[in-house]
């Protein structure tokens, strides 16, 4: 049964890395992963980031030294100015020579030409801009890199955390091009994208979108088609995936202390078979033992009147006693301990022969859910669950199928364009979505309301029964004047004796 368990078990984890794999082809068949490796001029995107980084820098470093030259060469102005031999467009040429001639040397920018100082902020902005394009490029290896390191945590540790990451990871490389490209189709209809570009912060005109046009074209007039689009394929498969994990951690947390248990008790059967086997030869060695050390002593080759007649030696012969005394007693155990444990093992031996289960019950084997029960809670919940979670959608993404046949309302509310957002369903299906945890919550005041009375009863009848022992100790304890007569007729009674 543990060896079925365990093997049902690694099945699982398989069969979920499986699932996991078919993830990534769905979802690489949904997004153009090579559009984010690479820049449009065909650069690594890591390797611009970089740059894009190391411009910036370099640029704004540029600047600050410009700028602190500008500062003390109008301090200098300031102080020297009234003298005649001062002359403030020699310093300030030569601090512009320095710069574009010498220390610009040290810094690359584009054309191979310095800036001037008031054209270095457009600079840094513009390599800021590129930065950003780069940087929401990045963004999406990062998240992949990180939903395989996941995976491979998920396969290792039963913990469904980490196959949540690994999925979410893979949902918000859909999801942040869908919000970014709404953001600009919104701003498009009051036509505020170019001024939005005008800001610094991030040209959406320029950005790669590597999500595939089947996100614009899934079938939901046709319900079979709907469950072979990718798209709902991808869903689909990403709940089967997040099913089977929380399914690892149930059965892993529900078999894991019989299986220690049932180790842990199997080793000890196996070793004390494995004593009982050599207990005999044990014996013999323990005794032989125990004569060596009598021998060592001398106590076999000397007699006890020749110790007695020799006064210098009749304290080492009292010692010498206590010593055998003390050996004879660990033999005694020694013997009496490898004798019970050969009973045990011949006993345990009989036992299996005679009852083909007792091997089981002693290891507790019996006590670990059996494989069939396990895999059959596993299907029917994750189908059921997931037939629910498809008929849900589909009725989501599909709301005039909803209206024209369920409730059946008239055309002029179902060929409302307002009827046709997923939003109206969400809103009809509320009652529905909340039903659940209403229920949960009315099962858990019930709950706790019993549990409360309970407590209160056996408080109760706890302070009824304390009462009750008070009064009967009251009934037996003898009043406080007997017990002073008792006193005064044992005191006259011993002065009288």
């Amino acid at each position: 049964m543990n060896i079925i368990a365990r093997y049902y078990l690694i099945g699982l984890r398989i069969l979920n890395a499986l699932l996991f794999i078919w993830i990534i082809t769905l979802f690489l068949s949904l997004f153009d992963f090579s559009a984010v490796l690479t820049t449009a001029d065909n650069e690594l995107v890591i390797v611009d980031v970089i740059l894009s980084i190391k411009n910036v820098v370099s640029y704004a470093l540029f600047f600050l030294l410009y700028l602190i030259a500008y500062g003390i060469a109008f301090i200098i102005a300031g102080l020297f100015a009234p003298l005649p031999f001062f002359d403030m467009n020699f310093m300030f040429s030569f601090i512009q020579l320095f710069f574009k001639n010498f220390l610009s040397l040290w810094f690359s920018f584009p054309g191979g030409t310095t800036p001037e100082l008031f054209d270095i902020p457009l600079l840094i902005l513009e390599e800021f801009l590129l930065f950003t394009e780069d940087f929401y490029l990045l963004i999406f290896q990062i998240l992949f890199i990180i939903a395989i390191i996941y995976l491979v945590r998920g396969i290792l540790s039963s913990d469904p955390k980490n196959n949540m990451r690994a999925i979410g990871c893979l949902v918000l490389m859909i999801v942040i091009p869908l919000i970014i490209f709404g953001f600009r189709d919104m701003l498009a209809l009051f036509g505020l994208v170019e001024p939005f570009n005008s800001l610094g912060i991030i040209n959406l005109s320029e950005l790669t979108n590597p999500l595939s046009p089947l996100f614009d074209d899934i079938p939901i007039d046709n319900f079979f088609a709907f469950l072979i689009s990718p798209v709902a394929l991808f869903a689909i498969t990403s709940y089967l995936y997040l099913e089977f994990a929380f399914q690892i951690n149930y059965i892993d947390t529900v078999t894991r202390p019989s299986l220690e248990r049932s180790d842990r008790l199997e080793a000890q059967l196996n070793l004390l078979r494995k004593e009982a086997v050599h207990i005999t030869a044990n014996i013999d060695k323990i005794k032989e033992e125990a004569k060596k050390k009598k021998e060592e002593l001398g106590l076999q080759k000397e007699s006890v009147g020749k110790f007695l007649s020799q006064k210098d030696k009749k304290f080492s012969y009292v010692k010498e006693m206590i010593e055998r005394k003390k050996l004879e007693s660990e033999e005694k155990k020694l013997v009496q301990a490898a004798s019970k444990t050969r009973r045990l093992g011949r006993y345990i031996d009989r036992l299996f022969r005679e009852d083909i289960e007792a091997e089981d019950t002693l290891t507790a084997r019996s006590s670990t859910p059996r494989t069939r029960n396990l895999a059959v809670s596993t299907i029917t919940n994750s189908a059921f669950r997931l037939v629910i979670l498809i008929l849900i959608s589909f009725v989501i993404i599909h709301p005039e199928w909803f209206f024209v046949n369920v409730f059946q309302l008239p055309p002029a509310i179902t060929e409302s364009v307002a009827t046709m957002s997923p939003e109206i369903i969400i809103i009809l299906l509320l009652p529905i979505i909340l039903l659940f945890p209403v229920i949960g919550k009315l099962i858990s005041y019930i709950k706790h309301r019993s549990l409360v009375l309970r407590l209160k009863q056996e408080g109760k009848i706890k302070e009824i029964m304390a009462s009750v022992g008070d009064y009967v100790k009251k009934e037996q304890e003898p009043p406080a004047e007997e017990i002073e007569e008792e006193i005064s007729i044992g005191e006259v009674t011993t002065e009288a004796t």
